[in-house]
């Protein structure tokens, strides 16, 4: 996969020379919706770590830094401003990027337990307050700028799936598919209902906090006939974060101001299309393109489940024949994405399409070169959750109305009863 970065814009001039204007805001977005020959997938997992024998400490990074072991599957690990670890796997061919993450996944798993910790699938820490630990100037800026008390929040506190999937040679149907399957995929795969040991009215609390985060950098991408230019005008009008002086200084813009203000005049000096390119990492859409699709609506993932989530995303995007079955049934709930975060699948309209797009992901996946195994995981997730009309949400909100059981002992357990 190969894109627009936060290291230049593309463009075939300077990158320090100024912008010229609109249209070359226009030209960077059209790259970002360049057709991709080829099918690859790549997924970045983040997970929340506990202390298997006290589940509400905070764990320190360097504690988890120690116990990461060598990875043979290829993937680059990062930590969230929280202390969360993030997994990222290597772009290939579906079934191949998936075995070479769930490698790596299961040698972090190991390492973990040797050490007394667990990796959390859940996507808004169940348990713990927000505590930042990493400290770095492009977070110190984003912090300012966020507030409290959703800032803290989304940048220490949650977690997600993130499905990165090639264009193809129509990058525009595969924008769509990616967009107007929101709703059923969030719904489908919430798993985020707890914060501060008890329920937060979301069956996705991880997409409650990010509601409640700055409009013009987190809502999604208007439905456009020509989604570059929808793009185009999102960056434009999209408030400034921070400004990067330099590798090591990083500026909060706090005065409201947008790109295209910046564009017009305003500011100590003219944007940059390294400025461009940098701003566009600092808007979090629920599909952000990138030269790829970004899909960034999912919650983390159980370690053992996360697989189900990337190949049913990939497959109802991917896969023509299954797009055209998923699309049918998610199209009239394409509007629903606040029920979907808050609901999950026990809305009757996402649960039947929900139910859709799984038949069709799974007739879907041998054509795309998925394993038996595979195929039965997805096959069992459908049959434990989405034909019953729950998310993984569930598992959580059982154990709130069990007094038998407690959170910790779940947590301690990597999530399983």
């Amino acid at each position: 996969m190969t894109g627009q970065t936060a290291g230049g814009s593309g463009a075939s001039r300077a990158a320090g020379e100024p912008l010229r204007g609109v249209p070359e805001v226009e030209e960077f977005a059209r790259r970002c919706f360049a057709p991709a020959p080829g099918d690859q997938v790549g997924a970045e997992l983040e997970f929340l770590i506990f202390d298997r024998a006290d589940p509400a400490r905070q764990v320190p990074m360097d504690r988890v830094g120690r116990a990461v072991p060598a990875l043979t599957g290829g993937s680059r690990v990062t930590y969230e401003p929280g202390g969360q670890i993030e997994l990222s796997g290597p772009a290939g061919p579906p079934a191949e990027a998936i075995d070479r993450l769930a490698a790596d996944v299961a040698a972090v798993r190991t390492a973990f337990a040797e050490d007394g910790l667990v990796l959390g699938g859940v996507g808004l820490d169940p348990l713990r307050p927000a505590r930042r630990q990493l400290r770095q100037p492009r977070y110190d800026a984003m912090a300012e700028f966020l507030g409290r008390p959703y800032g803290p929040l989304m940048m220490c506190s949650t977690a997600s799936v993130q499905v990165n999937v090639d264009f193809g040679e129509r990058p525009g149907v595969r924008w769509e598919r990616a967009r107007l399957l929101g709703p059923v995929l969030t719904a489908a795969f919430a798993n985020s209902p707890l914060s501060r040991g008890r329920p937060c009215g979301w069956m996705s609390g991880r997409q409650a906090v990010w509601e409640n985060l700055d409009p013009t950098r987190t809502a999604s991408v208007p439905a456009s006939g020509d989604p570059a230019a929808a793009w185009a005008a999102y960056l434009l009008d999209a408030r400034l974060m921070l400004v990067r002086e330099d590798e090591h200084h990083y500026r909060a813009v706090g005065d409201g101001s947008t790109f295209r203000d910046w564009l017009g005049g305003a500011g100590e000096r003219p944007p940059t299309p390294d400025d461009l390119a940098y701003h566009a990492t600092t808007v979090f859409p629920p599909v952000r393109p990138r030269g790829w699709l970004e899909i960034r609506y999912l919650d983390a993932q159980h370690p053992d489940d996360w697989p189900v989530c990337v190949a049913v995303t990939h497959a109802l995007i991917a896969d023509d024949r299954a797009a055209d079955a998923a699309l049918s049934a998610a199209e009239p709930v394409a509007g629903l994405a606040e029920v979907a975060a808050r609901c999950g699948l026990t809305d009757p309209r996402l649960a039947r399409a929900a139910e859709a797009c799984f038949r069709a992901a799974v007739e879907a996946l041998p054509r795309l070169g998925a394993s038996p195994a595979l195929v039965a995981a997805v096959s069992g997730f459908a049959a434990r959750y989405v034909s019953a009309g729950l998310s993984p949400a569930a598992d959580l909100m059982d154990l709130m109305a069990d007094p038998g059981r407690r959170l910790p002992a779940w947590l301690s357990g990597e999530g399983r009863a």
